[in-house]
């Protein structure tokens, strides 16, 4: 058993601080318990009002997944905290490991880019938002950044020409400054504090046009959780509770980093349980409705399904990832095209949510993998779905 945060106080060695939360071991405590490291907004759930998940639980973990390596060593091989499958409504496999827990929000580190895209949808289709006007229309304040002339849309498909590396080994440079604008880094001696807002004046420079290839630029998102704040007049946190969380019927609050003005980190710091995670997910295969209820529009769903585009993402970033898949990136959420779609959600050091609607199938995942990206992990998660699939019938 692991000694961090154990002792009062801890001993130096197995101490978790700002400075090391994101490195291994302190993330598999620290991913668990964001709030008592970062500043945060809770996302509250109607206790009165929870979506029950049936359960019907299967021993998979000899289900073999590549050479060797079944379910229960691929879970071990990708630093899982915590993983879920849901199948035609029911949990079939539920398990968690080291600071995971039932009830405990963990980081979804970049699925919250996929959470913001269903909470634009939703407000979009309720006529709050509108995808096609200018960024600027909403947040004048960036007339003078690389965002100038993008559109609402541009944004949310990760198609803006700004000029930002995403380089997450960096020590230095544009993404350490937006780090510490977002209260994730701890300042160096006799720096001055910063905040999100401010720190989009840095991005001033471009380097390709609006409406171009695919280029992931995390920013991009926490600008658009501005734009939806001003759209709406509300704050973030209580959008997404308002319209996403409760309407869901979550089953625990969720919250989310928040910098030191309360501007929320909406491009990683969204923290919720595996559970309500994989409702989101279930949402996305019964084309948005939970019951009776349309609580995302099917209009978006049919959106991020078919209106993406594959060239766009070929000439992009991460198409290396997933070689030789006909896919596009659309509304923040990733899609794997053809008569048997695949739609899912990526975060760092290995968060994830993939649904397989035609096999009315839902996989939750929650790690702390040391590295922030992994080719071979990635390779691995896609083997670990087909050999779902085929466990319960799919093609």
């Amino acid at each position: 058993m692991s000694n961090l945060m154990r002792e009062f106080p801890p001993a130096d060695e197995d101490q978790v601080t700002l400075a090391n939360w994101r490195t291994a071991p302190f993330s598999s405590w620290a991913f668990s318990h964001v709030r008592e490291i970062i500043q945060t907004a809770d996302i509250p759930n109607n206790r009165e009002d929870i979506w029950r998940l049936q359960a019907d639980l299967r021993d998979l973990a000899d289900l073999p997944v590549d050479d060797g390596l079944d379910i229960n060593g691929y879970l071990e091989a990708t630093y899982t905290d915590a993983f879920l499958v849901v199948h035609e409504g029911r949990i079939i496999a539920e398990e968690y490991r080291n600071a995971a827990t039932v009830h405990k929000p963990h980081i979804l580190m970049s699925v919250s880019k996929s959470m913001l895209g269903a909470l634009s949808g939703i407000l979009a289709h309720k006529g709050i938002l509108d995808t096609s006007a200018l960024v600027t229309d909403y947040v004048p304040e960036i007339a003078g950044t690389s965002w100038k002339g993008a559109c609402v849309q541009n944004v949310l498909d990760m198609r803006t020409g700004s000029r930002f590396d995403e380089d997450y080994e960096a020590t230095s440079g544009a993404i350490i400054e937006y780090r510490k604008s977002t209260g994730w880094n701890p300042l160096e001696p006799g720096e001055t504090a910063s905040d999100l807002r401010g720190f989009f004046n840095q991005i001033s420079d471009s380097d390709g046009p609006h409406q171009g290839r695919f280029h992931y630029v995390s920013p991009n998102t926490d600008l658009m959780a501005w734009v939806i704040e001003r759209a709406a007049g509300t704050r973030y946190a209580d959008l997404m509770s308002d319209h996403l969380w409760q309407p869901m019927g979550a089953e625990t609050s969720a919250y989310i980093t928040v910098d030191r003005l309360g501007a929320p980190r909406a491009a990683g710091g969204m923290c919720v349980t595996l559970r309500d995670l994989a409702r989101v997910g279930l949402l996305v295969a019964n084309r948005g409705r939970r019951g009776s209820s349309q609580v995302l529009p099917e209009a978006w769903i049919d959106d991020v399904l078919n209106n993406g585009d594959p060239q766009a993402w070929a000439d992009g970033d991460f198409a290396a990832y997933f070689p030789g898949r006909d896919m596009h990136y659309r509304n923040k959420w990733y899609v794997e095209r053809g008569d048997n779609p695949m739609l899912f959600c990526i975060g760092i050091h290995g968060q994830n949510l993939y649904v397989l609607p035609e096999q009315q199938l839902v996989v939750a995942k929650i790690s702390s993998r040391p590295a922030p990206l992994d080719p071979q992990t990635s390779l691995l998660n896609l083997k670990m779905l087909s050999a779902l699939k085929q466990h319960f019938g799919g093609i």
